[in-house]
């Protein structure tokens, strides 16, 4: 029985020798770097690049994202108690972001 890589081998080789690989707009080019890549732990890069590819956000990107629209909602409010409830909420997600960057970059380190 083969193992996964012998039949990605396998079909890679067969694509190339039928020519299909040249004919890819990309081919024989590097590839692109993602923005972020280098910024990226070494550890992590595949599975971001994984999650991206398939069209999943990370929590992490999420929680930057929800952060972005408190702000703006800040900006809005002047005063009262529901300006003090988006910074109740804005400071405890900020909280969060750091200590999951913060595990993200534990985890990474080995």
């Amino acid at each position: 029985m083969r193992s996964l890589d012998e039949e990605i081998a396998r079909h890679l080789r067969e694509a190339s020798a039928a020519g299909e690989l040249q004919q890819a707009p990309s081919y024989g080019k590097p590839l692109a770097v993602d923005v972020g890549w280098d910024e990226t732990p070494e550890a992590l890069r595949m599975p971001f690049k994984i999650l991206k590819d398939a069209g999943v956000t990370p929590p992490e990107v999420e929680m930057f994202q929800q952060r972005a629209k408190i702000r703006e909602q800040l900006q809005r409010e002047v005063e009262g108690p529901e300006r003090d409830a988006l910074e109740r909420k804005l400071n405890e997600l900020e909280l969060a972001i750091a200590l999951r960057l913060e595990a993200l970059r534990r985890n990474a380190q080995g």
